[in-house]
């Protein structure tokens, strides 16, 4: 195991960043992100990613590895939520249960960036379609485990009355979703000339305002990590222990289905990964009963920091070993 790769992830300057924001709330200092800021931070990365994507998915063929990324990425985001749900009701009602296991079936886009920031920085090739799969798998996880939910709870105590048509209506264009997948189709149909005229704004600017946001994620996670104090021993090592799961088996199926390693190591980082933007987001208006007390300090001040710090390497290096 090549332990350079993992001490380089800890001390790039957006890792360390990510540190910093954790020390300046633990120091009690009065460091902090304005609120419009860091969603503009938001908005930029997701606009360069997705760009980006699209203009790498432009010079791409459509072949059996891009429809099989595709396909074992939805297939990941729906899978999860259904033996995560059964492994949390042993200890939390149908509501916490359901919220946790959506958390958990979705994404993070800021692990995402900073995973693929990672494959710059060694030189690893991966495909412009897995944007298109990370935004893929922003939905399905919340839909199957509002699914699971409105068939394991008896009817006259749900209170989770949901319109499927709406919430796919609404997943689609939230604004997350919307952006990276509007942008993705921007880089594919822009011209070449016009992508490289914002070559000085998406690549040049890009690990700045990823170090800024990662500074915010820290703070935002320090304040966040208080409330897991009353989860207990079992989400803690949930929090770390489905994602490291989540990932063996997204590699797995990806060294089956011959899938090329940098895009095996994007599968292996978004199936780890958890929101803490989007879905606890939209938990909150279909699952109302769920705490959020739990699945989001769950998903930011322990899943996050962990796949950003240890997790991402941790991945590269089994990839590395199947793939060479």
């Amino acid at each position: 195991m090549n332990f350079e790769v993992l001490i380089n992830n800890l001390l790039s300057a957006p890792v360390l960043f990510f540190f910093l924001g954790l020390i300046a709330v633990f120091a009690k200092s009065d460091l902090e992100i304005p609120q419009p800021v860091s969603r503009f931070f938001s908005i930029y990365l997701l606009f360069t990613i997705g760009i980006k994507g699209g203009a790498e998915l432009a010079h791409s063929q459509w072949n059996s590895e891009v429809l099989l990324s595709l396909l074992l990425a939805v297939s990941m985001s729906a899978g999860v939520p259904v033996y995560a749900y059964f492994i949390l009701r042993r200890k939390f009602n149908s509501y916490n249960s359901a919220a946790i296991a959506a958390t958990y079936g979705s994404i993070s886009v800021v692990t995402f960036i900073s995973a693929v920031a990672f494959l710059k920085e060694i030189n690893l090739d991966f495909g412009g379609h897995m944007v298109a799969a990370m935004a893929l798998m922003e939905s399905p996880a919340l839909i199957v485990s509002l699914f699971i939910l409105k068939n394991t709870i008896k009817s006259d105590n749900s209170n989770a009355k949901v319109s499927w048509a709406k919430l796919l209506q609404e997943s689609l264009v939230s604004s997350s979703v919307f952006l990276i997948l509007g942008s993705l189709f921007v880089g594919v149909v822009a011209s070449e000339k016009s992508y490289h005229e914002l070559a000085p704004f998406t690549e040049g600017l890009f690990k700045g305002f990823l170090a800024l946001f990662l500074l915010d994620m820290g703070i935002v996670a320090a304040k966040r990590i208080s409330a897991l104090a009353k989860a207990g021993v079992f989400l803690i090592s949930f929090a770390i222990i489905l994602p490291l799961a989540n990932a063996s088996i997204a590699i797995l199926l990806s060294y089956v289905l011959r899938i090329s390693q940098g895009n095996a190591f994007l599968l292996a980082v978004l199936s780890a990964s958890a929101s803490y933007i989007a879905v606890p987001a939209a938990v909150r208006l279909t699952i109302p009963e769920a705490n959020p007390g739990l699945f989001v300090p769950m998903a930011l001040a322990i899943t996050f920091p962990f796949n950003i710090t240890l997790g991402i390497p941790l991945y590269y290096f089994i990839t590395q070993a199947l793939w060479t």
